[in-house]
């Protein structure tokens, strides 16, 4: 092994995997073109990121190309060649709101974007791994019509339900829901690295994330949950909190963690795999609990204003099992609950948001 490529290398997941790989002796060539900035403006934007990696790490390779080019994307991986050992798909459009305004756009980043991978791939490298950072929204508004009940501070599930122990597993259909664009594009490119998987018996997985979050995240309103509400309440900028009384329920896993299942399924890849990632019952919260945590840390108060109008295919309650992939590798374990996470987005970007 001697290279690894990482799509969307300026964002959490690209960003936390390129400085993990380093350190694990790869080369890392990644891709990212700031297409944050665009989506939701320059205080999103990930170039703070990349002049990070770029002065850290001399291993580190930056190429500005889109990855709906799939002529520039070829000629990179032909150019990689049988030395790339690993794919780390990260680029996407994240945000439920933000695909209706250019379903276009957003198709062709999230679904278009990830063929393109995963034919040049196939082309060059077929003997790589290649791991795709899906979502839990492939499933849509499904988990909405399991048996919930509120709670002082948050909605939680029937406790005689299959699902409260460990939570919603990958048996859930992903049919005959509302998923939102964002949610069909995600599931059109979760579809198609399975798809390459079976068909071609290429090393692919789908990673289906809840809240994927951490120091890294370039957190605004539409995407970025804990490192949205951590700056707001820093900052002094108002919150809005969208529906369920501010009682929705998310699993949040740290990039960390993630980064180190990534490096797990690598050295030990299997083809078409799904697993849902998240950070389950060791680390989930509603927002009202976020809110909370994040005041305690940070000694101010968050100023809150309430929308009675949920987002469209928003879910209520979602926490993650991650039994299958634990299973497949029982050594991976969670490090980051809610506080550590939360700890970790205050130290990291305090001075970057009053500066």
């Amino acid at each position: 092994m001697s290279i690894a490529l990482v799509t969307g290398a300026g964002g959490l997941i690209g960003s936390e995997a390129v400085s993990f790989l380093v350190d694990q002796g790869l080369d890392v060539v990644g891709i990212d073109n700031d297409m944050r900035a665009y989506f939701f403006g320059a205080e999103a934007s990930t170039s703070w990121r990349l002049d990070e990696l770029k002065a850290r790490h001399r291993r580190f390779r930056h190429v500005a190309l889109d990855i709906r080019d799939f002529g520039a994307l070829e000629n990179l991986f032909a150019e990689i060649g049988s030395d790339l050992w690993l794919v780390v798909h990260a680029a996407a459009q994240p945000s439920h709101d933000w695909a209706a305004r250019e379903p276009f756009t957003d198709f062709g980043v999230n679904a278009t974007g990830t063929l393109n991978v995963l034919e040049a791939m196939r082309r060059h490298a077929p003997h790589a791994s290649l791991v795709f950072t899906s979502t839990n929204k492939v499933y849509g508004d499904t988990p909405n019509s399991l048996p919930l009940v509120e709670r002082e501070t948050r909605w939680e599930i029937d406790e005689r339900h299959q699902f409260f122990a460990r939570g919603i597993d990958e048996t859930m259909s992903v049919d005959q829901t509302t998923h939102s664009l964002f949610g069909a594009s995600k599931l059109s490119a979760d579809l198609m690295v399975q798809e390459y998987g079976r068909y071609f018996g290429m090393n692919t997985a789908c990673f289906r994330g809840g809240c994927l979050t951490g120091g890294s995240h370039s957190g605004t309103e539409l995407h970025g949950f804990l490192a949205y509400l951590m700056k707001c309440t820093v900052t002094g900028r108002p919150y809005t909190i969208f529906g369920y009384g501010g009682k929705q329920v998310r699993d949040n896993i740290h990039a960390n963690d993630l980064v180190a299942a990534i490096w797990a399924y690598a050295n030990a890849p299997k083809p078409a795999r799904v697993y849902n990632m998240g950070g389950g019952r060791f680390a989930n919260c509603s927002m009202l609990e976020a809110i909370e945590v994040c005041e305690q840390i940070s000694g101010r108060k968050l100023e809150v204003s309430y929308s009675d109008a949920n987002r469209r295919g928003d879910h209520i309650w979602w926490i993650s099992d991650m039994t299958r992939f634990t299973t497949d590798f029982p050594d991976f374990n969670l490090t980051y609950d809610i506080e550590a996470t939360l700890h970790d987005i205050y130290e990291a970007g305090r001075r970057r948001w009053v500066a």
